[in-house]
């Protein structure tokens, strides 16, 4: 059988990612840079076929995920052209998370195709030494291996030497190129878009926090932060205590906010209340009860045929990347679009920006599909569930300021 002139890139995206947040972000998080996986994807592409000089036929993506369960960039990545996603397992150990399967994965594949002589090139981005029997083989097998390094943040290698020494061709990934796709985070920065004020709470939103609110004690949901040191005018160095703006607003900050024309209920002063998908506002002395006409409005499950729930499924799979807020705007247009009465839309309105808690557990299930709301450093990841109801809300918003506009705006 004749080999094939084309390249195949096999990418470790633990290697790839981690190395380019040491290099733009200082550490090697993944949380600490944002990724453009559409450039990504493309940047890889042109690269392989300007180096190789042959047209590519596949990019694989190897990466590690908890029980191997796709999280969001996984789903963006496999429906994009080209591209497949071999994912292996992400474990934590002694406070760190470490993949398991995936450089076994990569060796697999890279000696399957070569052996099958399915392509003449081969572009590997890695730096785990683990890899060097698989490339041995696949050059005994007549394929060139092109091994990529991402710049190293020290000006070192980040790769194996036995790798780098075995290799055909040896490129390295320079910031520039980087950054054409990958950036640090700014420290602070907002998990999603905030929605716009609605027009019955805009009062609300305008008013400024009280003192006591300014100064509560920090709790793992609360919104105050904490800053150590000593600041000008602070002779006693004690702890300064700083607001944290939040995108969505929880039922705990609006009822802390006082001011003209505020038109929230009062609560004793001993309450504590949360935003509870089973149980809604929750204070000490028992459970603050929903309006009656949350019992009302009808779950997206009691709308939804045997017919629309496989066209869900189908749109889920091939073109909902999972990204939390983009997860809550798919929910509420298929919970509007499929709603027999659009007084129920009405009764939701009223109780922005609570959402029933019938309506917000399924809402949170869905999310779940996606890989959210997974526990991440044995907690749960309270950013995932603001930006999915932020994404609830924007969508109920836009969609019912579109169909109220007056014809021709």
């Amino acid at each position: 059988m004749d080999r094939v002139d084309r390249c195949i890139v096999l990418v470790d995206a633990g290697y790839l990612l981690g190395a380019a947040a040491s290099l733009l972000a200082g550490e090697p998080s993944r949380s600490r840079i944002t990724i453009d996986h559409t450039a990504l994807v493309h940047g890889l592409r042109e690269r392989a076929e300007s180096d190789t000089e042959r047209p590519l036929l596949r990019i694989y993506w190897f990466d590690g995920a908890p029980d191997r369960v796709p999280q969001p960039e996984h789903r963006r990545l496999r429906v994009m052209p080209r591209v497949t996603v071999r994912l292996g397992a992400l474990t934590r150990s002694d406070g760190r998370w470490a993949q398991k399967g995936v450089d076994a994965a990569m060796h697999a594949e890279l000696t399957e195709l070569a052996r099958n002589r399915a392509c003449s090139d081969v572009v590997l981005v890695t730096g785990d030494g683990d890899l060097l029997p698989g490339m041995m083989a696949a050059k005994e097998h007549g394929v060139a291996v092109h091994l990529w390094a991402v710049q190293a943040a020290d000006g070192d290698y980040n790769q194996s030497e036995d790798l780098v020494a075995e290799a055909d061709e040896r490129r390295v990934l320079d910031r520039a190129w980087i950054t054409k796709a990958v950036r640090a985070k700014e420290l602070g920065g907002v998990c999603a878009p905030p929605p716009a004020p609605r027009p019955e709470i805009a009062a609300i939103l305008s008013a400024p926090l009280p003192d006591s609110a300014l100064t509560a004690e920090r709790t793992p949901e609360g919104s105050t932060g904490v800053r150590h040191g000593r600041a000008a005018g602070d002779e006693d160095g004690a702890p300064e205590r700083v607001p944290t703006a939040k995108g969505v607003p929880t039922p705990k900050d609006l009822a802390a906010l006082r001011g003209p024309g505020a038109q929230v209920a009062q609560q004793p002063a001993n309450a504590t209340l949360r935003w509870s998908s089973d149980k809604g506002w929750v204070d000490r002395p028992g459970v603050v009860p929903e309006p009656p006409e949350a019992a009302s409005l009808p779950t997206l499950a009691q709308l939804t045929t045997a017919e629309q729930r496989w066209a869900d499924r189908e749109e889920d799979i091939t073109a909902v990347g999972g990204d939390p807020y983009e997860v809550g705007q798919v929910f509420a247009r298929r919970w509007m679009e499929r709603l027999p009465d659009q007084s129920h839309l009405q009764k939701l309105s009223t109780m922005y920006p609570r959402i029933p808690h019938r309506v917000d557990g399924e809402l949170l299930r869905y999310a779940a599909r996606f890989g959210l709301l997974a526990h991440k450093d044995d907690q749960i990841d309270e950013h995932d569930r603001y930006a999915i109801r932020a994404g609830f809300w924007r969508e109920i918003d836009v969609r019912t300021a579109a169909e109220h506009a007056p014809a021709g705006e």
